[in-house]
């Protein structure tokens, strides 16, 4: 577990780690905003503390020892509660439960695992680039979601890559992993689906939430972080579509060499049809057949034989079904 603090106000900034709850605390900055952010969830005990310092509800200490939750909004008497699902820095597939808790002077950050992606929103604050340090903690949440959400558009990117180089291997009828590799992918999208979807409800809520801590100020920046949410849900589904008519091209190209194996196959039964007519009838062994005692008999029938043969081939040939 690790534990860091981020002091700021208009005038100035700094950051600083702590070991213990209690040296963390001991920093909080009284006169501006404070960004208390803890990175794992191994000791409950940490998380209790903060419970106290700030009078977070029981429920809402369940809900951030509990990774399981859905992306969410509740608003309680002194802050407002947020869950959100990012991806983890390590692993593109891996998906790790943040959650804020937002109260007029403070944001608690509660990240399931150690490392995050959230070094840029740090080095604006610390650098005074744009407008964060002027705002308040309602603006320091938009910021974090934003950058959760920023990550979502660099992994559809990479996953849009792969599907697009399935465009070839649909084709392939010798590429026996194809249907392997686009079921995974297109696990991976439902995923991406179930995360995104309550997120974008949840960002629906604080544009109508009348609370202190969002204010009319900043609607037009969680506008804008709606609006990029709904572009990920609709890339979300566009790759889906594209995803089931890559695997409607290879099942058409498996069954299209399928039809012609079986047309190569039915070609050469029906050409042996009558050959094997033939043989049939002189292979039964009656005591009196006229043809049997003729000189040239076996000569003359493989003559018909090849000449049958020879005639269906052209016969298919000139109807172009060879």
């Amino acid at each position: 577990m690790q534990l860091s603090i981020i002091g700021y106000d208009p005038a100035g900034a700094w950051h600083r780690f702590a070991s213990t709850v209690e040296e963390l605390l001991a920093n909080k900055n009284p006169a501006g905003i404070t960004w208390i952010d803890v990175e794992g969830l191994e000791s409950s005990d940490v998380i209790h503390r903060f419970a106290e310092e700030y009078r977070i509800h029981p429920l809402t200490v369940e809900d951030i020892l509990d990774t399981g939750q859905r992306p969410k909004v509740e608003e309680f008497d002194d802050y407002l509660f947020i869950v959100v699902k990012a991806v983890n820095p390590a692993d593109e597939l891996d998906f790790e439960q943040i959650s804020l808790v937002i109260t007029e002077n403070a944001v608690i950050t509660f990240q399931e695992k150690t490392g995050d992606f959230f070094d840029g929103i740090r080095k604006r604050i610390l650098n005074n680039a744009g407008r964060i340090r002027r705002a308040g903690t309602g603006y320091l949440a938009y910021s974090i979601i934003d950058a959760v959400v920023d990550e979502y558009f660099v992994i559809l990117d990479r996953m849009g890559d792969t599907i697009e180089s399935f465009e070839d291997r649909a084709i392939d009828e010798s590429d026996d992993s194809f249907i392997r590799d686009i079921q995974t992918v297109k696990q991976n999208l439902l995923r991406i689906r179930r995360i995104i979807w309550p997120l974008r409800e949840s960002v629906n809520i604080l544009l109508r939430l009348e609370s202190k801590l969002i204010n009319k100020d900043l609607e037009p920046f969680f506008k804008d972080l709606y609006d990029n949410i709904m572009q990920a849900v609709e890339t979300v589904e566009s790759y889906r579509e594209l995803i089931a008519g890559e695997m409607e091209v290879n099942l058409s190209a498996v069954s299209n060499r399928m039809n012609k194996v079986m047309k190569v196959l039915t070609i050469i039964s029906t050409i042996f049809i009558p050959l094997t007519f033939i043989v049939g009838v002189y292979g039964m062994n009656f005591a009196f057949m006229p043809e049997l005692g003729m000189r040239y008999a076996y000569p003359v029938t493989w003559g018909i034989m090849i000449c049958i043969a020879i005639g269906m081939i052209i016969f298919f040939k000139t109807r172009k079904w060879l």
